[in-house]
């Protein structure tokens, strides 16, 4: 992976073209106001989120095997306490 150094003007006057480039290229940048570095932005590693996901449904689905299913009702049941 390549870092590259911007400022923030420069990011925040561009942040679509930094984050399209930051993916589609592999590039970390750091983003600095004069010397002082304020924060990066960096890809995620592919298929983060779909293995994520995917890992989620899995578990999900033995749960339901074992019986351990929730109807709505009880769902905002519990998530109106």
């Amino acid at each position: 992976m390549t870092t590259k150094t911007i400022g923030i003007k420069e990011f925040r006057a561009n942040i679509s073209k930094y984050a399209q480039k930051a993916q589609r290229e592999n590039i970390r940048y750091i983003v600095t106001n004069r010397t002082k570095l304020l924060f990066e932005i960096k890809p995620f590693k592919k298929n983060v989120y779909l293995d994520s996901f995917i890992n989620e449904l899995m578990e999900g689905l033995e749960e339901a095997k074992k019986g351990k299913v929730q109807t709505h009702k009880q769902i905002l049941e519990e998530l109106t306490k």
